[in-house]
């Protein structure tokens, strides 16, 4: 999890979450992919969703759920 924090490049607010911009590595999107492999075993209440671009420069993480959710990803995940 502090490895993905690190490669975070822009982070954008929606009504229901937020938005992730990491760069579009294949070693950050097996990284994003272990993160919702983990995360959605104890968060069932998460919405994930990941765009990738196909020149390999963004990968784009949408982090969504429920009311509250915005505030469980600042404060439990600290992103």
């Amino acid at each position: 999890m502090a490895s993905l924090k690190q490669h975070i490049l822009e982070k954008r607010a929606l009504e229901n979450g937020f938005a992730f911009k990491f760069p579009g590595t294949d070693d950050v999107l097996d990284e994003l992919i272990a993160f919702v492999k983990t995360e959605r075993e104890c968060c069932v209440f998460f919405t994930f969703t990941i765009s990738v671009s196909g020149d390999k420069s963004e990968t784009w993480l949408e982090l969504t759920g429920a009311d509250g959710v915005k505030e469980f990803i600042t404060s439990e995940l600290g992103f």
